[in-house]
């Protein structure tokens, strides 16, 4: 029965609070009407005041509805809204202005019901535009919640429920009561200001637009403040209720908000702090991969990665489980917790559904983090990650915090990729060992190719506008092959490929690493050139100096129908236009990452866009191909490619893919060992 009825919450207290504003309106115009003909009109001040409280309610319930019900709703758009509404009482209340600027000192400007009618208008858009915006600031000050700030925010609605009522006591009139009560709201709304965590994770166009959008809400919020300060003593309003602590409250909350969220955004626009986190965690992404060395053990990896993780997510509690060779589950270490209540912890999150069992075989899901109510004195949310090493579940890591709800999406995301660095890592260091107890070379080429492997992404992310093949084949000595994608929204795609210099385990620890570097930058959604930029600030920390990488990274806006692209040193892309019926190499400049390791790097790096159409392919290789060797050392070169392309560019993907490898295959020879790898990425445009 709930279910049924929740949906139309929203219509029900948007209703009610038409009602009641129209029954507010009504007993006032009442009481006029009273006074101009000298009739006891019977309605009491505080029936008025009665209609106000239900109106705030319902506003409030209303607005509570609409927007935990959208909960996409990004930061920008939380902003927009508030700053779309005051508009709208700015708009509406200028026109009655102006309205009553063309009656001049006729009869009607004077009508004393007319003006009480106007003077509702403007109550009510007034009310809608405080309580939104005070509900949407809500939704940015609980952003990365700590217990601290969710019980400042509880202490701050408690006030404004009393303040709501305060009418009842002292009438809406400005005594010492009413300012102090409003000092009491100052103190919390500047307190409440300081919490301005989303501000970072804007881009720097979103930055300007909510420097834009802050602006319009401190105009609105004055304008209405100055017009409600002048209904004080107007003689025609026989009951204020503007004068109110709630309202007068909710200015100066939003007031403050808004400017310290201003001036924030403002000084943070040349400081661009987020791409600094996306580094941090990139750097941290480095540090698991390079953490363990000869004659340590790989506890070093587990101890920076719960540092790292807890770091990233504000936890306020964490600990590592892991399981030894006989199979039984103890922790490794733990940090900021004490072990009575660690174990109670445990015990709670056994008898969770959502815990994670041991299986017997890696499935997909099953390496995924897993944020979990928990029902404990202290501790509310945990987030629950398995550590996989080699299909083999190594343990777990749990971070626990004070608050329920505590991890957001944002934050699975960047510990899930922490994880699995990690386990890449042990995992590398585990094989190491065992190429050392053997023959050495023999051994870490083979580590190198499972590596790759490892590396390399199950599927390619695309959709109906596009349909994507891939393929990747090790040489005997494993080079660093790496290719991936990520669909960063609804229309828009990630695809990169690079290929690693060096030969065997090296190659494949710095192809770890730029998978590392990939997945941290990509969330921040960079346009190709700025990706390229700071992908060779992070790497530039961590490669050796005669090592680099070549890499290419595209965009693909399925709406546009556009491509966007910057290249480091890598192949050309291979395009085919289907309406002119050519097959080019697409031409840009671009240096290889590690090889410029300072500031001077962007001067080199370039982005380009080109648009596509149906049947058009677009084609991305390693130099594997492009350099394979016949018996006579000829090479399969960028020409003999491009005619394969363009003469089977009728088929799909996949085929044009199996195309390419075969025509590879049969120029070196059957008899020829490849002595670099093959890769290539097939995308046709439907």
């Amino acid at each position: 029965m709930f279910k049924l009825f929740s949906p139309n919450i929203g219509k029900v207290t948007f209703l009610i609070a038409i009602l009641a504003w129209l029954a507010l309106v009504f007993v006032d115009i009442t009481r006029i009407f009273g006074l101009m003909n000298q009739i006891e009109s019977g309605v009491a001040p505080e029936v008025s005041y009665i209609l106000q409280v239900a109106f705030f309610i319902m506003v409030y319930l209303f607005y509570n509805y609409s927007i935990t019900k959208n909960e996409r709703n990004e930061f920008l758009n939380l902003i927009w809204r508030g700053a779309s509404t005051g508009l709208l009482a700015l708009a509406i209340s200028l026109l009655i202005r102006g309205f009553y600027g063309l009656l001049g000192d006729s009869r009607l400007a004077n009508d004393p019901l007319l003006r009480n009618f106007f003077y509702h208008v403007n109550f009510a858009l007034t009310s809608l535009f405080l309580i939104s915006c005070t509900l949407l600031w809500k939704r940015l000050i609980l952003y990365q919640k700590t217990k601290k700030v969710v019980q400042q925010w509880q202490g701050f609605e408690i006030l404004l429920l009393i303040s709501m009522f305060f009418v009842f006591f002292n009438q809406n009139t400005l005594d010492y009561s009413f300012l102090f009560g409003l000092v009491f709201i100052f103190v919390f709304s500047i307190s409440l200001s300081i919490n301005l965590k989303w501000i970072p994770y804007l881009t720097f166009k979103e930055k300007w637009k909510s420097i834009l959008f802050f602006f319009i809400i401190l105009l609105s919020a004055s304008y209405l403040f100055l017009q409600v300060l002048s209904y004080s003593d107007a003689d025609q309003i026989p009951v204020n209720l503007t004068d109110n602590l709630l309202l007068i409250g909710l200015f100066v909350f939003i007031f403050i908000y808004s400017l310290f969220s201003f001036l924030v955004t403002l000084f943070n626009l040349p400081t661009s702090s987020v791409f600094e986190q996306k580094l941090t965690e990139a750097i941290n992404f480095q540090r698991l991969s390079q953490s363990i060395k000869p004659g340590e053990n790989e506890n070093q990896v587990l101890d920076i990665l719960i540092d790292s993780s807890m770091s990233a997510s504000y936890a306020d509690a964490g600990w590592l489980e892991t399981f030894n060779e006989e199979g039984q589950l103890g922790v490794l270490q733990y940090r900021f917790i004490d072990k009575n209540i660690l174990k109670q912890i445990q015990n709670v999150l056994l008898q969770s559904t959502s815990y994670p069992q041991a299986p017997t075989q890696k499935r997909e899901e099953d390496s995924k983090s897993i944020p979990i109510k928990i029902n404990h004195p202290v501790y509310k949310s945990a987030l629950v990650t398995p550590l996989y090493i080699n299909q083999k579940l190594l343990g777990r890591l749990i971070l626990a915090k004070e608050v329920k709800d505590g991890f957001n999406k944002e934050m699975v995301n960047i510990i899930s990729t922490f994880v699995g660095q990690a386990c890449i890592s042990v995992e590398n260091y585990r094989l190491l060992n065992e190429a050392i107890k053997n023959e050495r070379y023999k051994e870490e080429l083979e580590i190198a190719q499972r590596v790759q492997e490892s590396l390399l992404p199950e599927k390619l992310h695309h959709d109906e506008s596009f349909e994507i093949s891939g393929f990747s084949a090790a040489a005997d000595e494993v080079g660093g092959d790496y290719y991936e994608t990520k669909q960063l929204d609804e229309h828009t795609f990630a695809l990169i490929i690079g290929d690693v210099s060096g030969k065997g385990t090296s190659a494949a620890f710095n192809m770890s690493q730029m998978k590392g570097v990939f997945h941290s930058l990509v969330q921040t959604h960079p346009n190709p050139k700025d990706f390229m930029v700071l992908a060779n600030n992070a790497l530039s920390e961590c490669l050796e100096k005669n090592h680099f990488i070549t890499t290419s990274y595209y965009l693909i806006n399925t709406v546009r129908k556009s491509v966007t692209y910057s290249r480091a040193g890598h192949c050309p892309t291979l395009f085919h236009n289907h309406q002119k019926q050519e097959t080019e190499y697409l031409s840009i400049d671009g240096m290889g990452l590690g090889i410029l390791r300072n500031q001077l790097y962007k001067n080199y790096v370039h982005e380009k866009t080109f648009h596509f159409k149906e049947g058009d392919v677009m084609v991305v290789i390693t130099d594997g191909i492009v350099e394979a060797k016949d018996d006579h050392g000829v090479e399969f070169g960028y020409e003999r490619l491009r005619k394969v392309v363009h003469q089977n560019v009728h088929l799909s993907s996949q085929e044009i893919q199996d195309k390419i490898i075969n025509e590879v295959y049969k120029f070196i020879g059957k008899n020829t060992i490849a002595d670099d790898d093959y890769s290539l990425l097939v995308v046709k445009f439907k």
